[in-house]
Formats: C-alpha cells, structure tokens, sequence
C-alpha cells in the first residue's frame, strides 16, 4: 500500500511557485464558498509516521486558508475526564459545524495503531476498534460531512534522514525527542499495523490518500490539490435521489399483536402501597448510588412516552433521592440552530455522564426515530439507518461502564385525551398542553407503528426497554423506581 510513496516524488521550486499561488486562491475561494453554503463540514485527518511532515502542512493548510473558520486539534493521551467517557468521546465534541472545516492530529485511529504496536492490545481488539471507527464514519458521512484521510508517508531510510536532518538544524532540533527516536526502531512494526488498519478502512465513504512525505513541495501541493478537488466536487454537487433513500418496508405483525397492545394499562396501585413503595425505592436508589462501585460506572436514564404520559413526574421521584451534584436532567426539545449543524447525535454526545454520574434524558436520541420518522422531519433512508447508529452509541456506552435503562411511559388513547382537558382547565398546567399536542394525536397510529419498530430494534441486552404501563401514575413511578433499583443493583453486584 505504502510502494507509491517511497519513488522519491519530488516538485522544483520553479514549478512548485507556478502553482502555489493559483491553489492558495482556488482554496480560499472553495473555503468562503463552504461557510457561506453552510451545508457541509469537511474532517481533515492528519496521519503518518514521524518526520513526514504532518506537522508542517497542518500549518500551511491554516496559512493557507482562513484560520477562523479552521477548527484545528491535537490529541495526546485521554485526560481523566475524557478516560471516563467513550473512546471517541473527545473527537465527537471536537467536530466542527457545518461550513467548517476541522483538522485532527492525532485522531481516532491513533491510538488504535500504537496500541496494537506496543502491543497492549491484540489484533482482535484492533479489529474490533476500527470497525467501530468504520461505522462512525459512515454515520458522519451519511450526515453529509466530507471526510478526508492523508497519510504521510516516508521509507525507514527516509525516516531516519529525515530526523537527522531536523535534528542537526539548530531551528529545527527541539523537534526531535528520544520518544521519536523509539518509534523509529519500530518502525517495521508501525508500518505493518499502519498498513492493516489502512487497508481496512479505506471505504467509499472516507479513502486514505497516502502521500510521500520527503518533499516539501511535493507533499504541500498534493494535499492542497486533494482538498481543492474534494471541496469543490461536493460544492458543485446537485442533490440527487440515493438508491439507499428507497429502503424496503417493515413488516407489521400479520395478526396486529405488538409491544403496546399486549400491556395491561389497567394496572393500578392504590396510595399507601404507593407511599411505602416510595419510601422503599427511592432510599435504595440513594444508597446505590453512594455505593464506591458506582464510582467506576455512570447510569444513563432515557424517558420516552406518549404525551401527558407522566415522564416528568416520575424523573422528579427519581431525582427527589438523588443528590443535586450527582446528576443533571437533560430536557430534549427541537434541536437549536446550533445542534442542527451538527450530527442529530451531537447534542446527545455531550450530555454523556463521566463516571459517578448519572444523566437523565426528558425525550432523547430516539426522537430521530420517532417524531422526526412521523412528521417526515428526517428522510426514511435517515431515520432507518438511526436504529443501528443508536444501537453503536449506546454499545459504547455500555463498554464505557454506563449502566443504560430506558423506559416508554404508556398510555391509551383516551386517557390522553382526558389529561389534555384537566391541563386545558388547570391554570398552573396550561402550558404543558399545546396545540401540536392535539395535532399529534390525530397520527395516533404512526407514532404507535414507529414505538413498536423502535422497541424491537433497538431493544438490546446491554440497554433493553422497559415498557411501563402509566395510565395509573401512581403504578408508572414506581415501577420506574423498582426498575432502576433492581437493574443498578445487578450491575453492580455481578461488575
């Protein structure tokens, strides 16, 4: 993979003048033409080996082009609070809006290829961790970012001129360390973990570009090209009909038995059972809490229902034992201007708890699935492709230490309808009861069709649903409760 870049490719000086100042415009003038679009962001990452020239071109790029709508970021090794977090935690808060551009040196699959060369991890968990990173691309590239993927690239030989060249030179000599010099005795290790992981995740979607790294000249021209013709080929690109956006139907059940109609919202609990039930689960929930296990886990609480279904009522029993410094309530309503610049999971991605913590969401990650799905706010190719992507989110969760429960707080039609009318007459209600609240009811079906899709596909061992019958309050809390404590004790008893 890697034979291309060591023929010792090389520009004059002469040619490299000719051509420098046209690109330097073309590309300032793709950028403008970017932001001023809004329609896209472009991910630039930087890779290689040392001495290539990573470092140089990311700052020619940002002389090259307008920095302040230039988004660049180095990683080094996780912080304590990015540890505590989803691997690709750090990069998913990092990534630029739409009509910016982002470069990353030192990016998501940097520690998945000097882990496997210093060999703390096997080759199965390398393959485990790029496929999660193939999927993650595919996520950002179905959101219509550009991703594009340099690898700079230079011989063992080359590699070690080059050192010895910028260590020699007095300007340049604090650029080398002995870190760097360990690497290069690596190197045939590092190149054939490189060329793997290359190989593997150079898709359609997101290509490598390897470019050989010992000419200035030549390395700078190529990727300014490359970056020119990427940009300017989506730019002038017209919206097309994807084959993908026509996907087959999902069946219903032939005999219209589902999730939702095999509940009993009859169910009820009478008041002092309640009150000791209460009592009995919110002092268990506060002492799991405390628990020192729970120091090395977080819990993730996702409420979904019905309108009028009583989510915030029973997220107050929850939070009334809890205490104030150990969570936050994360309301979700229509995405802001900002989050709509960014992938639909990007406002969800920083909510996401360190460990210790718990995050409770009023409406989630879901509605991409639901209310979006319903009133046709995402395409069906979009909607469809979320139950996998959300299922991918929540698996990294959960392998992040995240204890996952979710509940869909049900209701029947005409209970609904009879809590509408006591708000509408409830002074201090009122304004939980809009006129969206009673169109949504007349597609009553489409949203009972798109729960039960949501439910068997994304109903999973590590983060299953809860279906809590709430036409009783009273029964809906404390089956809330009684879950959360029971779940949350499991956990922590069998980790």
């Amino acid at each position: 993979m890697f034979e291309s870049a060591e023929l010792g490719h090389a520009i004059s000086k002469q040619a490299y003048a000719r051509q420098v100042t046209k690109l330097r415009e073309a590309l300032l003038d793709a950028q403008y033409d970017l932001f001023e679009a809004g329609r896209f962001p472009v991910y630039i990452l930087i890779g290689g080996v040392d001495g290539a020239g990573r470092g140089e071109t990311i700052n020619l790029l940002n002389e090259w082009m307008d920095p302040r709508h230039i988004r660049t970021v180095a990683f080094g090794d996780p912080s304590d609070e990015e540890s505590e977090r989803p691997r690709l935690w750090r990069f998913w808060r990092s990534l630029p809006p739409k009509g910016k551009i982002g470069i990353f040196f030192g990016h998501w699959y940097s520690d998945p290829i000097l882990d496997r060369v210093n060999r703390s991890t096997r080759h199965a968990q390398l393959v485990q961790r790029i496929e999660e990173i193939v999927r993650f691309e595919r996520m950002l590239s179905d959101e219509g970012a550009l991703v594009l993927k340099f690898w700079f690239h230079l011989s063992k030989k080359a590699q070690k001129k080059r050192l010895m060249s910028l260590q020699k030179d007095p300007r340049t000599r604090w650029r080398v360390t002995d870190s760097d010099w360990d690497r290069y005795k690596r190197y045939d290790r590092f190149r054939k973990v490189s060329e793997f992981v290359l190989r593997d995740t150079s898709t359609a979607r997101a290509p490598w570009i390897v470019i050989e790294g010992q000419d200035a000249n030549y390395r700078n021209l190529t990727v300014g090209n490359a970056l020119l013709a990427a940009m300017r080929e989506r730019l002038d690109q017209k919206p097309v009909l994807r084959l993908e956006d026509r996907i087959p139907p999902i069946p219903a059940a032939l005999d219209q038995r589902d999730v939702l109609s095999a509940l009993d919202l009859n169910v009820s609990l009478d008041r002092k059972h309640y009150e000791q039930l209460l009592e009995q689960y919110q002092g268990k929930l506060n002492l799991l809490a405390r628990r020192p296990r729970f120091n090395k886990r977080s819990l993730v609480l996702v409420f979904e229902g019905n309108d009028a279904a009583g989510k915030g009522g029973a997220i107050r029993r929850v939070t009334q034992c809890l205490d104030a410094r150990q969570y936050q309530t994360v309301p979700v309503a229509a995405p802001t201007e900002e989050e709509r610049a960014q992938p639909y999971l990007w406002r969800f991605w920083r909510q996401v708890p360190r460990h210790g913590r718990i995050s409770i969401f009023d409406r989630s990650w879901y509605g991409r699935v639901l209310v979006e799905r319903v009133e046709r706010l995402a395409s069906e190719f979009d909607w469809a492709r979320a139950y996998a992507e959300i299922n991918d989110f929540e698996q990294q969760l959960a392998e992040n230490g995240a204890i996952i429960i979710k509940f869909w707080l049900a209701i029947s039609k005409e209970e609904q309808h009879r809590r509408f009318k006591e708000r509408e007459k409830t002074a201090f209600k009122r304004f939980k009861i809009t006129p969206e609240d009673w169109r949504n009811r007349k597609k009553w079906k489409e949203y009972e069709t798109a729960v039960c899709d949501m439910v068997d596909r994304t109903s999973t061992d590590i983060a299953s649903w809860t279906l809590v019958e709430a036409n009783d309050k009273l029964y809906a809390r404390a089956k809330v409760l009684k879950t959360i404590c029971e779940n949350l004790e499991s956990e922590l008893r069998n980790n």
